[in-house]
């Protein structure tokens, strides 16, 4: 007896300490492989030693998007998963710097969720990273920055004019029109804080800048969709602007001049029409028409702190027009000036960070204007979702299979903390099982009379024929694939098709017919056969 004692007791020791070495090794893994790598374009890094890497992330841009009132959430995990995401229609996925591209499959998920599912999506990227997806909606990314030597903006640090730099660029950009139909020589009424809060958008302007900027082509396709959806380029570099593939020497045949409208900087497609399931007027259930979209943004430092938010700005030297660097005979224009420019006599032409331009683009992706669509949703911005995919960062092949285990523990979470407890709690848990189980010898099975208990819902005999008709529903709706928005939208015609058995159509559809308890549980069985 002391000895089978000692022995049990050798094993729990053996398991313990295995453990917690486990937990120590995993734990030094992560810190060792990512001791020299800072996260940037992070949505939740808040308070960076380094200062500069603080400038880099976009917190500022979560916390704004949660101040106006959208539900804020991240994903740690593969954008495969967004077609299962509730209210697709109603959720907008931000993807900012991918260091990784997309496979085929995340391509064809994101893909899907725009045009199937309608929902939102902004890529924003400055490399070749996102071009998988790019080219499933006929655009493509160049590999090289663009140079401007008309639109570039003026930086100053401690009162010093740093030297020009051509690839820090900046755009005159609309929310829903296609500058490819608009004069480029045209001067612009800028946008105020009127047009914004009243969705007066349509005729004015607003500054953008950029840090270094690739450039978006449109592609030329001739497939079926392109007659089913909008295309819109809604800002761009100048006609003069260049790849700098080689050097910044403008007259290098390496250097290709694409043209302003093959230079976008910020692309929009919508595919108008989808069809989905939500509460319309009259707070019912209906099929209701939605858009979905896809910005791509040919920059992802647009969205970064020290563009997005006017104060950051000024503090990392972002200069107005009013500013004596653009004085001179350098050959630039600031944004109030020049071909294309703001007309200052029509308005406000200051730049108040990048947050003033995608804010209100973002609104005007969601569906707050769907008149269709009960107002309890459209009038509430916290019925609308905002996703963060912070799964896009490179990771090393040893801490991978860490880093892919939490995306799969934890998809919508924001709060690092609360993955590390998932994970610790789990494999507690795991060695407590252990521990716990008794030996296969030891086992014996106790059936106890006094420890009887009723059930403590009984099923109300009521609801058996309505329970039999839904499991038979689901049976269908699963054995040809379908989503439950897809089945709503099948006719009964389409769905008798689908069973074929004439005892399982009456089930249905027959509201005469009564049935007993007996007659239920044979057609049950006949339920459990069909489709095998």
């Amino acid at each position: 007896m002391a000895e089978s004692e000692g022995s049990k007791l050798r094993f729990e020791t053996w398991l313990v300490i295995g453990f917690v070495v486990a937990m120590i090794l995993s734990t030094t893994v992560i810190v060792v492989t990512n001791s020299s790598k800072s996260t940037v374009f992070s949505a939740y890094v808040t308070d960076s030693e380094n200062e500069n890497i603080q400038h880099q992330q976009i917190s500022i841009m979560r916390e704004d998007i949660a101040e106006d009132g959208y539900v804020v959430a991240n994903t740690m995990s593969t954008p495969m998963l967004v077609n299962d995401w509730r209210e697709p229609h109603r959720t907008l996925m931000v993807i900012t710097a991918p260091e990784k591209p997309f496979d085929a499959a995340e391509a064809d998920a994101i893909h899907d969720f725009v045009t199937e599912k309608g929902g939102k999506v902004v890529i924003a990227s400055n490399s070749t990273n996102a071009q998988r997806v790019a080219q499933k909606f006929g655009v493509s990314y160049f590999d090289a920055p663009v140079a401007d030597l008309q639109r570039y903006y003026e930086v100053e640090i401690d009162g010093q004019s740093i030297p020009d730099d051509v690839r820090k660029t900046y755009a005159i950009a609309s929310i829903n029109k296609n500058l490819a139909d608009v004069d480029s020589s045209q001067t612009r009424v800028p946008c105020d804080q009127e047009n914004v809060v009243k969705d007066d958008l349509g005729e004015c302007y607003f500054p953008v800048l950029f840090h270094r900027p690739t450039a978006i082509q449109l592609l030329n396709q001739g497939d079926d969709q392109d007659s089913n959806r909008d295309v819109k380029v809604l800002a761009h570099a100048s006609p003069g602007a260049y790849l700098a593939y080689k050097d910044f020497n403008i007259n290098d045949p390496k250097n290709p001049l694409p043209g302003d409208v093959q230079t976008g900087y910020v692309v929009r497609i919508d595919y108008p029409g989808i069809e989905v399931v939500d509460k319309v007027v009259g707070e019912r259930e209906d099929e209701v028409q939605v858009t979905g979209s896809i910005i791509f943004v040919s920059d992802h430092s647009a969205f970064a702190n020290h563009l997005w938010d006017r104060n950051t700005a000024d503090l990392t030297g972002k200069q107005q027009c009013i500013s004596t660097a653009y004085d001179g005979d350098k050959p630039h224009n600031c944004w109030d000036s020049g071909p294309g420019g703001l007309s200052d006599s029509a308005g406000d032409v200051e730049w108040n960070g990048n947050s003033f331009y995608f804010t209100a683009l973002l609104r005007d992706m969601m569906e707050v204007d769907n008149e269709k669509l009960s107002a309890t949703i459209t009038r509430h911005n916290d019925q609308f979702y905002v996703v963060f995919d912070e799964s896009r960062h490179v990771t090393s092949s040893l801490s991978a299979p860490f880093t892919e285990a939490m995306g799969a523990i934890v998809m919508l979470t924001s709060d690092t903390l609360l993955k590390w407890l998932i994970i610790l709690n789990l494999m507690a848990l795991l060695s407590i099982a252990i521990m716990v189980v008794p030996e296969k010898e030891n086992w014996r099975h106790v059936f106890d009379l006094t420890r009887f208990r009723e059930r403590p819902n009984k099923v109300d005999s009521s609801t058996y024929l309505q329970r039999v008709r839904e499991s038979l529903m689901t049976k269908v709706r699963n054995f040809n694939d379908l989503t439950r928005d897809e089945m709503v939208r099948k006719t009964p015609a389409e769905v008798q098709s689908m069973i074929k058995d004439p005892r399982l159509i009456e089930l249905l559809y027959s509201q005469q017919r009564s049935y007993s308890n007996e007659e239920l549980r044979q057609v049950l069985q006949q339920i459990r056969r069909w489709g095998k």
